[in-house]
């Protein structure tokens, strides 16, 4: 609940800081009053002198700069005006190599600095400057280069298509330099980034959009060099501009990072002819190649991703796959694009095997599985991905992933055999994005999988649209889908699905609104190399909201929010003469208090269900009852360093299971200074009375439901420690654990939805399920991009029927399991053809 007010306010709230040093010190033009369509201006000065980059302004070349000065708070207090002893200046110029961004953020004392070592692209509790940078003046696109008071960089793309982010990819990452330094009144910054870092056009003279954006943690103030409007849609469409570049040419960009690793792997097999100790060395190459100056070649030659964090397991009752979040750096990094229309799950590459779950069919009674690779083996990964200087963005991504095998045994006579589980398959996805004017946009997707041998292959093509009237204010948009399955029913047929989904709503101002309706037929599924559930519905969903942001009384702002969604089948299924599915009404607030902290509350209520997925068998119904939900949530100051975070949610059904549910998360976090941290978080989700899908019982057919205990518990202890800006030592540890003890049995009555109490069924159901992991990395940044990382990692997983209760006796028993323990090293070394060239002429 409560990260659904902050995604949308991330683009918002990035914020620069200055340090006390001399610097040139005149004006810039009047600054326009808040609220107005004024962009401010600033002229672009050419040096030709060298600039050390180190944090302290004192090169001739910063008296050349032009100035950036006077910025305007848009929170807590919008259009307020900084206070002159915590004031901040900045100075832009640039040469033939790229451009330079420093200046001053003041302080009353260098105790009033927030700061704290995270690590590269880590926020923390830290103070920090930035410059977001709109090269095509599309108000749509942008870049962004951040660095806090002890040197920290992170960047980022900005682009609608991130919405969900606030508009910002964080795993965009670029190699440029930052120099910091601290002063008794603030802290001083140089930034330098280089042509490579950034995409423009070739134009002699350039005018590009620009904001710089300072944030304070200690006291919330975000400030900003062009003035903005919090209740106005989007942080670029409030730019102002870097007027009159010139000659600025886009450079070669050839990049290159080769990368070398090796693996011990242990785990006590303790089997004839299977080591306990493996190990094994890599070595393979990112590529990364301007093909021209708005497009970039990316490629992973023999990838690698044995260093990622571990993936946080769960026991899945639901009748739908876990989503997995992606920790693979090339299907992070520079990968916006992509994320248009939703068709697109990066987890689909190198993941489950297609036939990993038939393998049993195919066994005979004396045979067994003993290797049954749970991946399938990625060995290429290409994508191409840019820009035009007329807003027309282009993606092409393709992977190829290799033939899997699964060994077979025989018990008897000890012979082997090898089963495909995967086909040779060919992943790729295009996309065609062009932004217009009032920061609008169409688009055109297209995935397609393509797999050897008898196996179907999947295609997917969608056009997308957004419209914004002259004020962006008004907002109307859609998505048109087709997919086809070939092979899928039978060798030679086509199956074609249709989806459709259109909105309409008001993005500005304290009052805010969306309709939307969405509907897609029986045959669509984007599944193949995206993540979907269910096709057959329609679907209608709004909000209306409506927000304070002017400090008062008790609160910095406000926001409530009411939405509802309404879910109906598209087309009946079988005999079942119910079409609706489900109602959820909601309700809730977010508040952000004067002291920082914040809270909110919710509540929610659904009318009867009817639930077609749970069941598992296609043309069954579930009735769920009307149920209502309750719950709160808090957060402490983040600036201090102790604080903590809370939710507490409780959900009762109203029907004769009287199903009671509670979700109570608790995490805290305590900074002992600027380098170690500790957080610790637990989850608690018990549920009394639950029903749910338990069994196809083999004798009857009947759908078997149970009404169950389920007790889920999860807990993750994680500290960091940073010797330097450049060094740090982070670990994580989680212990997932959850049972389900069914207490008695019912059969699903198909047709009605009803259950009726199966005193037959007799199988043991239960479940007791835990999941153990440590993630242990140590990073060292030696050099400009480049990397070494060491990394241990500990897994262990314990299964069984007997539900044992007692968290500390299932945590004793998982780490008493077999484990697997996995140490690794990788070296990665980033090697950029300009500079190697520059260096040679130098020699």
């Amino acid at each position: 609940m409560k990260k659904q007010i902050f995604l949308p306010l991330i683009g918002l709230v990035l914020s620069l800081g200055s340090s006390a040093q001399t610097g040139p010190a005149t004006s810039n033009p009047p600054v326009p009053s808040s609220g107005t369509a004024i962009a401010r201006e600033l002229p672009a000065k050419r040096i030709s002198l060298p600039v050390k980059i180190d944090g302290v302004l004192d090169d001739p070349a910063w008296k050349e700069a032009s100035p950036a000065l006077d910025y305007t708070e848009f929170r807590p207090k919008i259009g307020g005006k900084e206070n002159y002893e915590t004031r901040t200046e900045a100075f832009l110029m640039y040469d033939d190599d790229g451009f330079y961004f420093g200046g001053f953020c003041y302080e009353r004392t260098k105790d009033s600095i927030a700061r704290e070592l995270t690590g590269r692209d880590g926020f923390g509790t830290n103070d920090y400057i930035g410059i977001i940078i709109d090269t095509y003046k599309d108000r749509l696109n942008g870049f962004e280069y951040f660095v806090t008071p002890l040197n920290e960089q992170w960047d980022a793309k900005m682009s609608p298509i991130n919405s969900d982010n606030g508009g910002e990819d964080f795993s965009w990452n670029a190699v440029w330099e930052s120099g910091t330094k601290l002063h008794d009144n603030g802290w001083s910054f140089e930034v330098f980034i280089p042509y490579a870092a950034i995409r423009f056009g070739k134009k002699e003279v350039q005018d590009w959009g620009i904001n710089i954006t300072r944030r304070r943690r200690k006291t919330e103030q975000q400030v900003t060099w062009n003035p903005i409007d919090p209740t106005k849609n989007g942080f670029l469409t409030q730019e102002g501009f870097w007027t009159g570049i010139t000659n600025i040419k886009p450079p070669l960009r050839l990049q290159f990072s080769p990368y070398f690793s090796v693996y011990a792997n242990h785990f006590p097999a303790n089997q004839q002819g299977q080591k306990n100790w493996t190990s094994k060395v890599n070595g393979g190459m990112d590529l990364k190649y301007g093909i021209n100056q708005a497009f970039t070649l990316d490629a992973t030659l023999i990838p690698d991703f044995g260093q990622v964090q571990s993936d946080n397991q769960v026991l899945n009752l639901t009748p739908f796959e876990v989503q997995f979040n992606e920790y693979r750096p090339f299907f992070t990094e520079g990968t916006e694009l992509f994320g248009k229309g939703n068709l697109f799950y990066s987890r689909r590459i190198g993941g489950r095997p297609l036939h990993a779950d038939d393998l049993w069919q195919h066994l005979s009674p004396t045979e067994q599985v003993v290797n049954n690779p749970s991946e399938s083996k990625l060995i290429n990964a290409t994508k191409i991905s840019g820009r035009t200087q007329k807003g027309l963005g282009m993606g092409f991504l393709n992977a190829i992933t290799k033939t899997q095998y699964a060994t077979i045994e025989d018990v008897n006579t000890k012979e082997r055999r090898e089963i495909q589980t995967d086909p040779l398959t060919n992943f790729n996805l295009f996309v065609l994005d062009q932004t217009m004017k009032n920061n609008s946009s169409v688009s055109f997707i297209n995935t397609n999988v393509m797999r050897s041998g008898k196996d179907y292959d999947a295609n997917v093509s969608a056009a997308l649209f957004d419209f914004n009237d002259k004020k962006n204010t008004w907002n109307v948009g859609g998505k048109l889908s087709l997919s086809q399955l070939a092979g899928y029913s039978a060798p030679g047929k086509v199956d074609a699905g249709y989806s459709q989904n259109l909105y309409f709503g008001k993005t500005s101002g304290r009052f805010n609104f969306q309709i939307n309706q969405s509907f897609t037929d029986t045959k669509y599924t984007s599944n193949d190399l995206g993540y979907f559930t269910n096709n057959n519905f329609l679907d209608h969903y709004g909000y209306v909201s409506y927000r304070w942001i002017e400090p008062k009384g008790f609160y910095n702002r406000i926001n409530i929010n009411f939405n509802f969604y309404l879910s109906h089948l598209f087309e009946q299924i079988g005999q079942i003469d119910k079409k609706y599915q489900r109602l959820n009404l909601n309700f809730n607030t977010n508040i952000q208090t004067k002291s920082l902290h914040w809270f909110g509350t919710y509540i929610g209520y659904s009318p009867k269900q009817y639930d077609f997925y749970e069941p598992r068998v296609a043309g069954a119904v579930f009735r769920r009852g009307s149920s209502l939900g309750i719950g709160t949530w808090l957060e402490s100051n983040s600036a201090k360093k102790y604080f903590v975070e809370l939710e507490a949610f409780t959900r009762t059904y109203f029907d004769f299971y009287k199903l009671f549910a509670i979700d109570f998360g608790f995490e805290q976090n305590y900074r002992f200074n600027s380098k170690f941290s500790i957080a610790h978080e637990i989850n608690l989700e018990p549920r009394y009375n639950g029903v749910g899908f338990t069994a196809i019982d083999d004798a009857t057919d009947e759908i078997i439901f149970a009404r169950r205990r389920v007790n889920t518990i999860e807990s993750v202890l994680g500290f960091k420690y940073s010797f330097t800006n450049r060094m740090g030592l982070t670990f994580r540890a989680r212990h997932y654990f959850s049972s389900v003890e069914n207490q008695e049995y019912f059969t699903l009555q198909n047709l009605t939805g009803e259950l009726v109490k199966n005193t037959t069924f007799n199988e043991d159901r239960n479940q007791n399920a835990n999941f153990f992991n440590i993630d242990m990395v140590y990073t060292w940044q030696f050099a400009p991009g480049s990397f070494l990382n060491i990394v241990w990692k500990d897994a262990a997983f314990n299964y069984t029927n007997l539900v044992e209760r007692n968290y500390f006796k299932n945590l004793g028993r998982t780490i008493e399991t077999d484990q697997n323990n996995n140490i690794s090293l990788k070296v990665i070394y980033f090697l950029d053809y300009l500079s190697l060239k520059k260096k040679k002429k130098v020699g």
